[in-house]
């Protein structure tokens, strides 16, 4: 019996008894109100639930009370072994052998859908992170939202949301510019311009552009610098792209801010002109001091915000508002933005943004911030003379390694590695351990199989040992760590659930065989544990799928 039949078997008691005393309550109680949860300790069964302290007010009846009537019906739920009432009325449940084993058939059989859910079914989020500018490489702070960003993607789309994963390409603007002039100088090998861009790669991209065109010393300046601009942009961003792939990160849209700048030919308008008529349709836009103002102060942000100076120059606000609206005009009720630990200023102002677009700020918008991270040893990229390049943090350490190791830890804790730790092949490095359990599950099912052991018997009722049953407990919880993970954006719990899955695992494997021993003959119990031996690598494998880490089937 898996946690879902479970929780479907209690519903139908509970709805039983509360219909007795009010038929529109019991109509109104759905599985949803049926909370399961794994007992921290054993000796309290394999399951526990709070519904009688939720529905006792509902029937007029003290928790406890609501509870000890529930336990009858309880018991009759076949596989069904034993029924406690704890505390104010806590039901704490513990399921009969079979019935408990029966959930490593149903992992085995749902392979990779696994831990898949409905959490956040109906919901269509546009989630967006990193978002470098195509003006330098990735750094160690990109890295970062890169985990954590397509963790949280990966883990939301297992709950059941329709999700687009966005980078924004900050490729408009006088950074774009300072770029251009950059490369330009490097081609021509002049000085660079004032705050521009260093490193050997603006040297790189210089040259790549004389040979492309080596009619820049020619031009007009401000046509060269164009050139150069859209010649080094252009590569740099097919960089980009080349790094977040190599790292295990892909993206559904790449959308691009020069768009938003861009007159539509038919209207006359950019869709940021259109942005500042939409808001102004709001009631949200006012006049003041030669400039046009969004009036922020009503949805919670510091000061009111310049959208559009007295020279006629739109401000990044402008921007902002506008690929806010775009993200809705495309259908996404909900946005995520993952921004850096320099962006924090950025959440009022986001915030109200939505306000002033008539979204709710509390639900159509979250804006998550994250914290620096270091790594001990990390030496400044060669190529940019300034940064840690995500591509020199990935030959280092290792793709998987780098990305089980940030995506372990909550986004706003600061957060310094160890390289060391991280290569090594032990037990003390968390990657290690999970992938080599995975590994482990492998090389016990090809042991299996060299000596006549397959999954052509199923007898639940055998697996009784308690290694066995805490293994057991750990898959069922699968499920709703990933749905935690998702409503609260919290990839990381994958990571914490799968060290103690690991843990679990590498227990029952030192207590039980899979294999006969000497010259015992292949039995149910062999055939059984081999269910169970499978189920725990597919769990493992589905998890480190989610957190975008191999799994391998050999270490």
């Amino acid at each position: 019996m898996n946690p879902d039949q479970l929780a479907a078997a209690l519903l139908a008691v509970v709805v039983s008894a509360v219909e007795r005393r009010d038929a529109a309550a019991a109509a109104a109680l759905t599985v949803g109100d049926i909370a399961l949860e794994r007992p921290r300790n054993r000796d309290h069964g394999d399951w526990a639930t709070s519904v009688a302290l939720k529905t006792a007010k509902t029937v007029g009846m003290p928790p406890r009370q609501f509870a000890d009537e529930l336990v009858a019906g309880i018991r009759e739920i076949e596989g069904v072994a034993v029924v406690d009432v704890a505390g104010p009325g806590f039901l704490n449940i513990t399921l009969d052998a079979a019935a408990a084993s029966e959930l490593a058939r149903t992992v085995v059989e749902q392979g990779d859908a696994y831990g898949h859910n409905e959490s956040l079914l109906g919901q269509t989020i546009n989630l967006e992170f990193v978002s470098a500018n195509p003006t330098g490489p990735l750094h160690i702070g990109h890295t970062r939202w890169a985990a954590l960003g397509d963790s949280l993607a990966r883990v939301l789309k297992a709950s059941g949301a329709t999700l687009v994963s966005e980078f924004y390409v900050n490729d408009a603007g006088a950074q774009m510019d300072v770029f251009g002039e950059s490369v330009l100088a490097a081609a021509l090998g002049e000085p660079g311009p004032e705050n521009g861009y260093p490193g050997e790669y603006i040297q790189v991209l210089g040259m790549r552009a004389l040979a492309e065109r080596p009619d820049l010393a020619t031009l007009p300046r401000s046509e060269a610098v164009a050139i150069a601009r859209e010649l080094g942009y252009g590569w740099q961003l097919e960089e980009i792209r080349e790094s977040l792939a190599a790292f295990n990160v892909h993206f559904d849209v790449w959308f691009s801010e020069r768009t938003l700048h861009a007159i539509d030919t038919a209207t006359g308008q950019s869709r940021i002109d259109e942005a500042v008529d939409r808001l102004r349709a709001q009631g949200h836009v006012f006049d003041a001091d030669d400039a046009i103002w969004v009036r922020t102060t009503d949805f919670g942000d510091d000061k009111d915000r310049v959208i559009k100076r007295g020279n006629g120059i739109y401000t990044y606000f402008a921007a902002d508002a506008a690929y806010y609206l775009s993200k809705s005009d495309r259908g996404f009720a909900r946005k995520i933005y993952l921004l850096g630990a320099d962006h924090h200023g950025y959440v009022h102002r986001l915030k109200a943004l939505a306000g002033a677009a008539g979204d709710d700020p509390e639900r159509d918008i979250e804006v998550l911030i994250g914290q620096l991270v270091s790594i001990n040893g990390a030496r400044l990229s060669k190529r940019a003379g300034n940064i840690i390049e995500l591509n020199d943090l990935r030959e280092w350490l290792g793709t998987d390694a780098l990305r089980y190791s940030l995506a372990r830890y909550p986004a706003d804790s600061p957060l310094t590695l160890d390289p060391e730790l991280l290569r090594k092949r032990t037990n003390d490095n968390p990657v290690f351990y999970v992938q080599y359990a995975h590994a482990r599950t492998h090389q016990v099912a090809r042991n299996a199989a060299a000596s006549g052991v397959d999954r052509s018997v199923f007898g639940g009722e055998l697996l009784t040992d308690e290694t066995e049953s805490v293994l057991l407990g750990a898959l069922a919880e699968f499920p709703r760590i990933v749905a935690q993970a998702a409503v609260l954006r919290e990839p990381h719990r994958v990571a914490r659930y799968l060290e103690e899955l690991a843990a679990s695992y590498h227990r029952w494997y030192d207590t039980c065989r899979v294999t006969p021993q000497g010259d015992e003959p292949v039995g149910p119990i062999h055939a059984t544990r081999l269910w169970l031996n499978d189920a725990a690598g597919q769990v493992l494998r589905n998890g480190l799928s989610l957190l975008g880490v191999s799994a391998p089937e050999r270490m």
